[in-house]
C-alpha cells in the first residue's frame, strides 16, 4: 500500500504516538519482522529519543524497560538510627540510647522505608522482627556506616598534613619486614601500628582505624579486599602438668574431651570433633593462656604466636592434623591510597620472611649461633 505525500507524515505520527503510548505502559507490540523504524539493521539494542525507554528486538516483538530510577541519597542518620532499632528489635531502647523521643525515632524509620520503598520491620503484638528488606540492609548497613567513619578520619588526616599510614597486626604476627621495604619506597611516612583481635579485625579495616592489617582468618570478608600470605601449623596449649605435656606431637584423637577454651562460637572451633565447651570466652591470646595455665581448658594458637608468647607454665605441643591457620593481608575494598597499595605489595612481597619470624626453629637456630659466637 502506498501513501501519497499528503497522508504520509500524519499517519507515521500516529503510529509514533501509539508507539509512545505503548511503551509507557510497558506493553509489548507484535511488529512484522522487525522494530521498522524503530530497530537498527542489526536488530541490536536501539535507544529512542527517550534515554530511558530501551528497545530490545526479540524475533517479532520488542519491549520497553520502565524508566531507571533516579539516583537516591541514603540518609546516614536514618541508617543509624534503622542500626540501632535492628540490633534491639525494640524501639524504645533504640531510642533511649540513641538520646532521642521514640515517636521521633518511628517518624525517621517510617521516612527510610518511605525512601527505600520497603517495609523493614513487621510489627505486632509479638514485638518487632525484621523483615527479608530489613535484614539485607542491616547486611549492607555496616560496611557503609563504617565507610563514612573512615572518610571522616581520613579527611581529619589530610588537613593535619600527617603523612601516616597505620597497620593493622595479629598477635604473633611481625610488621617490621613489610614495614621495610616500605620505608625505602617512602621514608617520610610514618608506619604506625595497631593490635587488632579476632572480633575487630574487620570493624578496624572498615572503619579506618587501620589502612592495612595482618588478619587471621576466619574474618567477615564483606566490603574488604584479602589476598592470601601464608599459612601455619596450628599447636595446642596445654598446661605444663597436662598428660600430653611435653610431646613432641598429638593428634585431635589424643585430645578428644578436652574443654576448649575459645574465642568464639563453638561452631568455630578447628576441630573436625567438636570439643566440650569451657564456657569461657576470650579475646586475646593473654586471656587464652592465663585460663589454660589455671587448669581450665586447653586452646589452640598459631605457631607464631607460641614463639612471641613462651610461658613456664604453658607447653605447647605440635598437633599435625589440623589445618593449618591462615594468615591474609587486608584492606577495604573501597579504600584508594597509593600508601596503602603500597604496603599492601611490600606485604605480598615480604610473606615468607613473615612466616619464617614465627618458626621458633628459626629463632633456636639464630639463638645457637649467636651462642657460638659468644
Amino acid at each position: 500500500m502506498g501513501f501519497d505525500n499528503g497522508t504520509e507524515s500524519p499517519i507515521l505520527d500516529v503510529l509514533i504516538l501509539v508507539l509512545g503510548v505503548a511503551i509507557k505502559y510497558r506493553s509489548r507490540i507484535f511488529v512484522p519482522n522487525s522494530c521498522a523504524e524503530f530497530s537498527r539493521p542489526n536488530k541490536q539494542c536501539h535507544r529512542l529519543e527517550r534515554a530511558s525507554k530501551t528497545c530490545f528486538s526479540r524475533g517479532d516483538t520488542f519491549e520497553a524497560l520502565p524508566d531507571r530510577e533516579a539516583p537516591m541519597d541514603l540518609d546516614l542518620r536514618k541508617l543509624r538510627y534503622f542500626v540501632a532499632v535492628a540490633d534491639r528489635l525494640h524501639f524504645g531502647r533504640a531510642a533511649d540510647e540513641l538520646h532521642i523521643a521514640q515517636p521521633a525515632l518511628s517518624r525517621q524509620i517510617r521516612a527510610l522505608e518511605q525512601d527505600l520503598g520497603a517495609a523493614l520491620f513487621t510489627r505486632d503484638s509479638h514485638g518487632v522482627t525484621l523483615t527479608d528488606a530489613g535484614r539485607q540492609l542491616l547486611d549492607d548497613a555496616g560496611p557503609l556506616l563504617a565507610s563514612a567513619h573512615a572518610v571522616r578520619r581520613r579527611v581529619s588526616v589530610a588537613e593535619r598534613g600527617d603523612q601516616r599510614l597505620v597497620v593493622g597486626f595479629r598477635a604473633g604476627i611481625p610488621v617490621i619486614p613489610a614495614t621495610r621495604v616500605f620505608e625505602v619506597q617512602h621514608p617520610d611516612v610514618v608506619v604506625d601500628v595497631q593490635r587488632m583481635e579476632w572480633d575487630d579485625q574487620a570493624p578496624m579495616l572498615l572503619d579506618g582505624r587501620v589502612d592495612v592489617a595482618y588478619v587471621r582468618l576466619p574474618i567477615d570478608e564483606t566490603g574488604l579486599r584479602l589476598t592470601p600470605l601464608y599459612t601455619e601449623p596450628l599447636m595446642v596449649a596445654l598446661p605444663t602438668g597436662h598428660r600430653l605435656a611435653g610431646k613432641d606431637e598429638v593428634t585431635e584423637t589424643d585430645l578428644a574431651g578436652e574443654p576448649l577454651i575459645w574465642h568464639a562460637d563453638p561452631s568455630t572451633q578447628p576441630t573436625r570433633r567438636p570439643h566440650p565447651d569451657s564456657g569461657l570466652r576470650v579475646r586475646g591470646v593473654e586471656e587464652k593462656l592465663e585460663h589454660v595455665a589455671a587448669g581450665r581448658g586447653i586452646s589452640f594458637v598459631g605457631r607464631s604466636e607460641t614463639v612471641f608468647f613462651s610461658r613456664p607454665d604453658i607447653s605447647y605441643v605440635p598437633v599435625p592434623d589440623l589445618a593449618p591457620d591462615q594468615v591474609f593481608v587486608a584492606m577495604a575494598a573501597s579504600r584508594t591510597s597509593p600508601l596503602a597499595d603500597d604496603f599492601f605489595a611490600a606485604a605480598q612481597a615480604t610473606a615468607e620472611i613473615t612466616a619464617e619470624c614465627g618458626n621458633y626453629e628459626m629463632w633456636q637456630l639464630a639463638n645457637d649461633a649467636a651462642s657460638k659466637r659468644g
